[in-house]
C-alpha cells in the first residue's frame, strides 16, 4: 500500500511538471487581447494589440481582460482534466472500465 501510495506522489509530480510545460491561450477582441498560461492556471503573459489598447476605455479593456483570462483558464481545465484521466488510467489499469 505504501509503494503505491509513493508511486502516486510521483506520478502527481511528473503530472505537474507536464502541465507547467503546456502553454494554452484565450483571446478577446478577434486576437486583440491575449493571454498565455501554462496548464497548471498560471498566467504567463497578456498581450494587448496597440491598436486596440488606444482605441479601448478602461472598462470595455477590463471586461475583455476577463474574457480571455476565462478562455485560457478553461483551456487549461481540459487539459488538467486530460493528463489526470489518463495517469488515473494507467495506475488502475481502467478498473473494468471506470476510468
Amino acid at each position: 500500500m505504501f509503494d503505491k501510495l509513493m508511486q502516486a506522489q510521483q506520478k502527481a509530480g511528473e503530472v505537474k511538471q507536464r502541465l507547467d510545460a503546456i502553454t494554452v491561450t484565450g483571446t478577446a477582441e478577434g486576437g486583440k487581447i491575449t493571454v498565455n498560461a501554462n496548464a497548471n492556471k498560471v498566467i504567463l503573459s497578456v498581450a494587448i494589440d496597440d491598436d486596440f489598447f488606444k482605441e479601448a476605455d478602461k472598462e470595455q479593456l477590463e471586461e475583455l481582460l476577463v474574457i480571455a483570462i476565462n478562455k485560457a483558464m478553461e483551456q487549461a481545465d481540459n487539459v488538467s482534466q486530460s493528463e489526470m484521466a489518463a495517469i488515473t488510467k494507467d495506475m488502475f489499469g481502467g478498473m473494468g472500465g471506470l476510468f
